[in-house]
């Protein structure tokens, strides 16, 4: 019984912030004076961030870039909006942007909207109730005996943990169609103040949206249905020991708050290949046999860690850096627009999926 994914499709906001844009906002949040301006836009020219989504942005009369959601920073105590007014963003901005991915993935599946049998939605940047998932059904017309999976607060690597899901339910049901839809909005959780920790988080994060079909073996040759991309082979996970506090994510009383220590590159060397060789193998597989590499542009020394745990060739990750150059990091979303351009560029598979997240956690999947 085979979970076949159909269709992998994106989407992101209007509007997108250059370099030079991301770093003046980021400074008008963070700095007080001018040696920390410049520390600051040093730090975001190495992030390997060149332009970034957010719902927040928009276009000035003569074109330029702006955005009112943050005021500037009036003191070392100022924190910006509140979580409610962050997670009211939230909610009014996320349905369109969530319905569009749903929506291009399914035109793309030649699924119809009312075959769809489950839907997995994926968030770790806001919260509501009725929330994303109940927004899908109605705006995508699917049948009101949809039934609905959240993958919450997972991360980076959450898309993983829905194909997780997605593969379990057509397992149960070979005749199910499920729509996996992550959704994150980054930029709704920047933190004010000039701390190392939350100028780290905010050079890297941005906004976006990825759907896909996921299809049983009932289901996945119907007429009209796209040629699978490939099969959920197989997915798994590794806690790394003694890594609680590498990287956490919590909410405060103004927005979610993401810290990334030093040391988890160092983890993942230390870590990743033991892990990866025996996990791989169960699935008669090595390292060598892998075709892509789809890892998720967490920073540039996730990627450089993945590189040395791994002994990849230099250019292995160049799609996921791609990636974080052209988007940055939309958490969840992130793994899909990585799957999206292997697909366009027809990438050999197998491919890995590989995704790290507070625990600290590693999420991987084989796609073949």
């Amino acid at each position: 019984m085979t979970a076949q994914i159909l269709a992998i499709a994106t989407a992101h906001p209007t509007h997108q912030a250059d370099l030079a844009f991301s770093t003046h906002c980021a400074q008008s949040m963070s700095c007080e004076d001018e040696t920390q301006a410049n520390k600051l836009a040093k730090l975001y020219r190495r992030t390997g961030v060149d332009t970034r989504g957010s719902v927040l942005v928009e276009k000035g009369d003569a074109g330029e870039l702006t955005q009112s959601f943050y005021p500037p920073l009036v003191d070392g105590d100022d924190r910006g909006p509140t979580m409610e007014t962050r997670n009211d963003r939230f909610a009014a901005e996320a349905p369109a942007l969530a319905t569009q991915a749903g929506q291009r993935a399914i035109d793309a599946s030649g699924v119809k909207p009312s075959e769809i049998t489950h839907v997995v939605t994926v968030t770790c940047t806001g919260f509501n109730a009725p929330g994303i998932d109940v927004q899908l059904i109605e705006r995508l017309n699917l049948p009101v005996t949809t039934q609905r999976v959240q993958v919450g607060f997972m991360g980076c690597h959450g898309l993983i943990n829905a194909m997780r899901t997605a593969r379990g339910l057509v397992a149960v049901e070979p005749e199910a169609v499920v729509l996996i839809v992550c959704i994150e909005l980054c930029s709704l959780h920047y933190q004010y103040g000039y701390d190392a920790q939350r100028i780290v988080s905010g050079s890297l994060f941005a906004d976006g949206s990825a759907g896909l079909i996921v299809a049983g073996a009932e289901s996945s040759n119907r007429d009209g249905h796209s040629d699978p991309i490939g099969e959920i082979l197989t997915v798994g996970s590794c806690l790394i020991p003694d890594s609680q506090d590498a990287m956490t994510w919590r909410i405060g009383d103004n927005g979610f708050i993401m810290t990334l220590e030093a040391s988890v590159p160092g983890f993942i060397e230390a870590n990743l290949r033991g892990f990866m060789e025996p996990w791989l193998a169960k699935a008669g597989l090595t390292l060598d046999q892998i075709g892509g590499w789809a890892v998720h542009p967490g920073g540039v020394r996730i990627l450089q860690s993945v590189e040395v745990a791994l002994g990849l060739e230099p250019d292995a990750l160049d799609i996921s850096r791609e990636v974080l150059r052209e988007h940055g990091n939309m958490s969840s979303a992130t793994l899909g627009f990585v799957l999206q351009k292997f697909t366009q560029r027809r990438v050999p598979g197998p491919w890995l999926m590989l995704g790290f997240g507070p625990g600290l956690e590693i999420e991987v999947a084989v796609v073949r």
